[in-house]
This record gives C-alpha cells, structure tokens and sequence, in this order.
C-alpha cells in the first residue's frame, strides 16, 4: 500500500490525501509540485529518482486505508540531487 505521507520533505508544507500538487519518487518521499520543480528540479534528493504526481486515495478508501500521520522533513533543507544543502 502506497504511503501518502502529510507534508513536503523541503518546505514542510501540508499535503493532505487528496492534495492535487503532491509529487512522490519510487520510495515514497514526497514533496509539493513547487519544491519539485524549483529546488530540486523533478529528482528526489535521497534516491536519485524522478519524482511523478502522487495518486489521490478515493476518499471511502482512506477509511479503511488510512494516509500517514507522520511528517518526514530534511533536517538539512533540501538542494539539487548532488549538491549539499547550504
């Protein structure tokens, strides 16, 4: 099952189940469209990969799969794959 984690890895912002500018790589990190596109330029700083529009849950399918509650956030920042965060 897809975890739909609740917030933007960079800037932290709140990215509910049904957020329409979620982005999500092959291992679940997730980050807002505008983190993606402007910071770190569609690849996922932790594995490389790209990072794609993340699916929304059909709400009935949240009751009985319920989205995660806990927040991932880089204690570095985030910057471009391949380049430390300032």
């Amino acid at each position: 099952m897809l975890e739909l984690r609740p917030n933007c890895e960079c800037c932290d912002r709140d990215l509910p189940p049904d957020a329409a500018d979620a982005m999500i790589c092959t291992f679940e990190c997730t980050f807002c469209a505008a983190c993606a596109a402007d910071v770190l330029g569609g690849t996922c700083p932790n594995c490389g990969g790209n990072l794609v529009a993340r699916p929304i849950r059909p709400a009935k399918m949240l009751e009985r799969y319920p989205a995660s509650a806990k927040r991932v956030l880089k204690a570095e920042g985030c910057s471009p794959p391949g380049r430390k965060a300032a």
